[in-house]
């Protein structure tokens, strides 16, 4: 079975104990030592005891990383782009995807027309 590149992993990789920042990190695409700071900050402002219930469930149910989830760094940016904003993402794909279609029109269209001095150069080769 294939893994889901839009479910939260834990990272223990590059994880410093259980890899619960390190996974948010990834999962959202911001700075891991931003997620570790950020953690920290909300643990001594007040929410400690909840904090520490919140990571030892996401250790608990949250599955390991899969190694070779993703194929290279572009790839990497392009899924946390769809979990962060999925329409975004699609709409994106879509506007690609319709570049294409139109540049091959094009392309389409300039050697299907009376192009007489492309069929001179053709003939000329033969």
């Amino acid at each position: 079975m294939t893994a889901r590149r839009t479910k939260f992993y834990l990272d223990k990789k590059n994880g410093k104990w259980s890899g619960v920042c390190a996974g948010i990190a990834d999962y959202s695409g911001i700075d891991v030592t931003w997620v570790r700071v950020g953690a920290v900050l909300i643990t001594l402002m007040g929410a400690f005891p909840w904090t520490l219930i919140a990571y030892a469930c996401a250790v608990y149910f949250a599955d390991n990383k899969p190694v070779g989830l993703y194929s290279d760094r572009d790839d990497e940016k392009f899924w946390q782009g769809v979990r962060t904003n999925p329409t975004r993402s699609a709409r994106d794909v879509r506007s690609k995807f319709r570049d294409i279609d139109r540049r091959l029109a094009d392309i389409e269209i300039y050697y299907t027309s009376r192009n007489t001095r492309l069929a001179d150069e053709i003939d000329s080769l033969r």
